[in-house]
């Protein structure tokens, strides 16, 4: 059984009309989607926190397991400011906040990813962990160690964005105000 699509978009998001979007999917404040970028809510609903990026080519899914069907409480949570950069594919149990997926890096559905980590390019993550806070994954075997900063916030990229993309692309307009609780017309 598929659920319909409920895509909310809260104030001040910009989210490219040329995204691809299937499932209940809500974006918080400050969300920027890229043209190219896929989100599929296929087991359960998806809330993007706020400000995080989403990056042309790059894919969030939550999929469902063999046997399963829909089930809203099996909700994704995804953290606030988080980079998914250009062609990687998420498919993480868990994000925290301000984690960086570098492109062309995956990470399967086994994994928890806490607050502050690193997937570095073209890192291949498929078997079941939990990166620590401040998770650095790097090199050809996925080596780890633990981040000497903190990462930084995304704010200065968010804000060009928020003024690029709406002169070359077609927004979808933020449809969801959670202080009213309900869609807004």
């Amino acid at each position: 059984m598929s659920v319909e699509n409920n895509i909310k978009i809260l104030p001040k998001s910009v989210v490219c009309e040329e995204s691809t979007l299937s499932g209940d999917i809500t974006f918080s404040a400050g969300c920027v989607v890229h043209p190219s970028a896929t989100v599929t809510a296929e087991a359960g609903p998806i809330i993007i926190g706020e400000n995080c990026i989403i990056e042309e080519y790059a894919t969030i899914a939550h999929e469902l397991e063999k046997g399963a069907s829909w089930d809203a409480n099996n909700i994704l949570s995804i953290g606030s400011h988080n980079v998914f950069e250009v062609g990687c594919t998420v498919k993480a149990s868990r994000i925290g906040d301000k984690n960086v997926f570098e492109s062309k890096s995956f990470v399967g559905k086994g994994v928890t990813v806490s607050n502050g980590c690193v997937i570095g390019a073209g890192l291949q993550m498929r078997t079941v962990q939990r990166l620590p806070d401040n998770t650095i994954v790097y090199g050809q075997q996925a080596l780890q160690r633990e981040g000497i900063d903190k990462q930084g916030s995304q704010t200065l990229q968010i804000d060009f964005l928020r003024k690029v993309l709406p002169n070359y692309h077609h927004l979808r307009k933020p449809n969801y105000d959670p202080k009213k609780a309900r869609s807004v017309v």
